[in-house]
């Protein structure tokens, strides 16, 4: 596909993904606004602003959620890059006639400039927490050292397109040897080479996600959620939003946003991917009985401890499907069999719409196995 026929129309994929960054950029700025005067959403391939459907895209959804905010009116910075210099007169074009563009303190810039590391020294005189956002035409541009650099400040965060059925196709292929480097890291990618030789399709799928997950905690991102999009009508993975922090609220936020957009649930827990067309499609996912394996993985691992509901949540959530209602959901109905103690219990707790609430201070009792 090229990219003249990409900004013809949007997809449904494309339009998830927007709202995901959109609300994400939202709920992130809502935070960072009380603990710093100026903030920054900085976009490296920002493209067109819209597509020729009419369909906004994400600096225009961006751009126009700030606007109706007076505090972000007054501290939102926004820089917008694309190397192809028609992309950005057209973004300009589009942002130029945005009502009450002209109310934001700092009017959004335009670089048009071919997406390296050597890119940062353009951010350099910010100096406030930004979120970052690399959405690439294939993979060309995203390496793990840019992606460090940019997380390398307070409050920074990225967000970044992981194109997956292009990557576990050129894994392997030595003309594109440089770019899976650059995203692995050389010696992580030599030894993923080696490692995928025997896997089949799905075992692929869970190693390169996995990597790309490790090579980025071992970074500047501690932790990383990951969001997948199928092809339509197909099972086969396309590609991957990866979220990236050093900052637990942050992750919480964004896992939170992700479960939302999520195409499927099992027992109220997200399967964080999107399928244009679910019909016919069953998953190991789709299969599982998830909050029984969590009401499991609980009694094993916190067995004769006593600790709030945030702490359950805090100490077990990372690098899991599961979010903060789940987890409230299956303690609950441990207590309701008599397996775990609350105090106060449900009978003292009060209740929201019929549903007995857990509070985060709630204290919780684990037998011992």
């Amino acid at each position: 596909m090229s990219e003249h026929i990409f900004f013809e129309k949007s997809t449904k994929q494309s339009q998830v993904k927007a709202t995901i960054v959109a609300k994400y950029f939202w709920a992130w700025a809502q935070v960072m606004k009380k603990r710093s005067d100026k903030i920054a959403y900085i976009d490296l391939f920002a493209g067109t602003g819209s597509y020729k459907d009419g369909t906004k895209s994400t600096p225009i959804l961006v751009l126009e959620r700030a606007i109706l905010d007076v505090d972000m009116r007054e501290l939102l910075i926004t820089i917008f890059n694309d190397v192809d210099a028609t992309h950005i007169q057209a973004l300009q074009n589009v942002i130029n006639v945005i009502p009450d563009v002209r109310t934001l303190k700092y009017q959004p810039q335009f670089l048009t400039r071919e997406v390296t590391e050597e890119i940062v020294s353009s951010f350099e005189q910010i100096h406030c927490p930004t979120l970052f956002f690399i959405d690439p035409f294939g993979y060309k541009g995203v390496s793990l050292h840019l992606i460090n650099l940019l997380l390398q400040e307070w409050g920074n965060e990225c967000i970044f397109f992981f194109n997956y059925n292009r990557i576990n196709m050129g894994v392997q292929n030595e003309g594109v040897k440089k770019h899976i480097d650059s995203l692995f890291g050389e010696e992580r990618a030599k030894m993923l080479r080696i490692k995928l030789q025997t896997l089949s399709s799905f075992e692929r799928e869970l190693m390169i996600v996995d990597e790309i997950t490790q090579a980025l905690k071992e970074g500047q991102g501690k932790y990383v959620q990951s969001f997948c999009f199928k092809y339509k009508d197909s099972s086969r993975t396309s590609h991957y939003l990866i979220f990236v922090t050093k900052n637990k609220v942050g992750y919480k936020i964004m896992k939170d946003v992700m479960a939302k957009e999520s195409s499927n649930l099992e027992q109220g827990v997200p399967n964080f991917e999107y399928k244009p067309s679910t019909q016919n499609q069953i998953s190991l996912f789709d299969m599982a009985q998830p909050l029984d394996d969590l009401a499991k993985m609980l009694l094993d691992q916190f067995a004769g401890r006593t600790m709030t509901v945030k702490e359950v949540y805090e100490q077990h959530h990372v690098g899991k499907h599961y979010i903060e209602k789940n987890y409230k959901e299956i303690l609950k109905q441990l207590e309701s069999e008599g397996t775990i103690i609350i105090v106060p219990p449900a009978s003292q707790r009060r209740k929201n719409r019929g549903e007995v609430t857990l509070a985060n201070h709630v204290k919780v009792t684990f037998p011992i196995q």
